[in-house]
């Protein structure tokens, strides 16, 4: 399996996860010109982004360390545009959360960063 494809599971895995735990999804690998956002999820209160982050070692550290300021400006902007795009959420309070997937270990990271451009 190539790292696209592991990729691609593991968001599922964290899809699964969100749906298991009362989230519904309503996007999945979200692309725009600004970036892409791996999962949009609604909870009762929240239209939530997500990012998902996946290592099979430590090697390269922690999943949830590769979601640097870089990648939350990508992931912010991205959600600006959806946003922008899907009226029906504009009132509509939002969160950035992060699952980190480790082997099989799934950390849930919810509220994880704050708005950023």
């Amino acid at each position: 399996m190539n790292r696209r494809e592991v990729g691609k599971e593991k968001e599922q895995i964290a899809a699964e996860f969100l749906k298991e735990n009362g989230y519904i999804i309503l996007e999945m690998n979200y692309n725009t010109k600004h970036g892409e956002i791996d999962i949009i999820a609604k909870d009762a209160k929240y239209i939530c982004f997500v990012e998902v982050k996946y290592r099979k070692s430590l090697r390269s550290g922690l999943p949830e360390e590769a979601v640097n300021l870089g990648k939350m400006k990508k992931i912010c902007k991205a959600s600006q545009y959806y946003l922008y795009s899907h009226k029906e959420y504009m009132n509509h309070q939002i969160r950035y959360d992060v699952i980190a997937i480790e082997n099989d270990e799934i950390r849930f990271y919810d509220n994880a960063f704050p708005y950023c451009l």
